[in-house]
């Protein structure tokens, strides 16, 4: 008798159970495994720099948000002493113009930012 076995049809052959890796096939995976990792990193890499980006945009606006409310808080301490300040009067009367650019920049850019979105939503 054969020392190869019949089942179902199929020759089968002693010792060889499911697939054996051969070593090109080792060498593929362990690149394939390198080139994950490589990919892994760079991934990695470019959020690190997105979040570090995120942070220091959010830092600029912070500061930028203190110095109005401390520009605010000079405003509101002059009022209180009876002072108007011009920026302020420059807005009651609408000449925007004629405000000083020092401390008041950031409300000018701020309504006209407001202006452009409502036209924007607008039409």
């Amino acid at each position: 008798m054969d020392e190869n076995k019949m089942v179902a049809g199929k020759v089968k052959k002693p010792g060889k159970r499911g697939r054996k890796p051969a070593k090109i096939d080792l060498k593929a995976k362990l690149e394939r495994s390198r080139q994950s990792a490589r990919e892994c990193r760079a991934r990695k890499k470019l959020r690190y720099q997105y979040l570090e980006e995120l942070v220091s945009s959010k830092e600029r606006a912070i500061c930028a948000l203190r110095e109005e409310l401390e520009m605010y808080k000079q405003w509101c301490s002059a009022m209180d002493q009876g002072k108007i300040p011009s920026e302020i009067k420059a807005l009651l009367t609408g000449d925007e113009q004629k405000m000083p650019q020092g401390g008041s920049s950031t409300k000018t850019s701020k309504n006209n930012k407001n202006n452009n979105s409502s036209s924007n939503g607008q039409g």
